[in-house]
């Protein structure tokens, strides 16, 4: 398995140490899952999130290609901001998520860790125009700094003023010393921001982090708290809740699809498909009685089949067992009641409105 540059720091804190998309990652510390998302959604967590894949496209096209093979509009783009987008095969099922970022003399992309080379060779395949398409992931450390004190933590340690940076831009910035890009995303729901640098100066950042951020009793997390906090804020994760046989308009994400543009792969399905209307859509729902929606549960309505499951887990934010899945219409609409199939037995649930959890409203 691979290893993050944040490997040893991990085995300091006591992280479980499990494999995920070919790395060594920590699933998650001694507080456990619960507490490491009650962190966050109160004070500051830090993810490793140096497993994920970064991609440059650079030269003359790079624009034009980038606007060809993702589904969002990158020309709506300044400098230093940055867009969610996805890529689509020409079937307009989903190839990947992923964050596009405009720099001066070039893209950033930042795909999902599983799919980082499956990726890179379907940008190599679908080149066209003066493009250089380079895969950068190993020469990349990432840290996402999360929760409602994290620009309390990061404005110590930074050379530009935070205040000013609004969300889904960035800027490139002295950490520590240290060139990094940061910006402020994230995966989360809260404020917080991701900083990439170089491996070797990887440590240090860290050590830096930690130490501004002790008073605000800043802690590490894992990939079982970044599943439950993005579930909470219904984000999609790749290989649950979309893949190759969704489309954006199923998942909700038609808002980051721009039919407007001349074209892109995926234009034409989604176009038609848009048209006549989807069938079934991911929605959210709660459990109104006890029991964990786990992935691929079948979801019925008076003993029919209407779906399937594809994210449900405890949400310690909201207190309730919580969930998303494809439902076919018209049991898709707010408030529909719906059974999931939980060891055999049907479990009542309803679907509700995203998100579960807005921020600041904890209970």
């Amino acid at each position: 398995m691979k290893k993050t540059p944040f490997y040893e720091k991990h085995i300091e804190w006591g992280g479980k140490m499990v494999e995920f998309a070919g790395f060594s990652m920590p699933i998650q510390y001694g507080k456990g899952v619960l507490e490491e998302t009650r962190r966050v959604r109160t004070t500051v967590g830090v993810f490793d999130v140096s497993h994920m894949g970064e991609i440059e496209i650079q030269g003359r096209d790079a624009l034009s290609f980038i606007n060809h093979v993702t589904i969002n509009d990158a020309s709506k783009l300044d400098v230093y901001q940055a867009q969610y987008s996805a890529f689509c095969y020409r079937d307009g099922g989903i190839v990947d998520d992923l964050l596009v970022y405009r720099l001066p003399n070039k893209f950033f992309l930042v795909v999902n860790a599983s799919n980082t080379d499956k990726d890179y060779e379907w940008l190599l395949q679908n080149q066209r125009g003066e493009v250089t398409i380079l895969n950068q992931s190993e020469n990349v450390g990432q840290l996402a700094i999360q929760g409602p004190r994290a620009e309390d933590v990061m404005q110590d340690l930074v050379d530009i003023n935070l205040s000013r940076m609004g969300y889904y831009t960035g800027a490139e910035a002295k950490l520590l010393g240290f060139s990094v890009l940061i910006s402020r995303t994230g995966y989360t729901g809260e404020d917080g921001f991701e900083v990439y640098c170089k491996p070797e100066e990887a440590h240090r950042i860290w050590e830096g982090i930690f130490e501004s951020g002790k008073k605000w009793e800043i802690e590490p997390v894992a990939l079982g708290a970044r599943d439950t906090l993005r579930l909470e804020v219904n984000y999609c994760l790749y290989g649950n809740d979309i893949d190759q046989t969704t489309t954006p308009l199923e998942a909700g994400l038609g808002w980051i699809t721009k039919l407007s543009k001349e074209e892109f792969i995926g234009r034409d399905f989604l176009v038609k498909q848009k048209e006549r209307g989807v069938k079934r859509r991911l929605v959210g729902f709660e459990m109104l009685e006890r029991g964990i929606p786990r992935h691929h549960y079948e979801i019925q309505v008076g003993g029919e089949k209407v779906g399937f499951v594809t994210s449900g887990n405890f949400s310690p934010s909201c207190e309730k067992f919580i969930g998303m899945g494809y439902i076919n219409k018209p049991h898709d609409s707010g408030g529909s009641e719906i059974e999931i199939i939980i060891r055999g037995k049907p479990v009542r649930g309803r679907v509700v409105n995203p998100p579960f959890y807005k921020k600041g409203s904890r209970k």
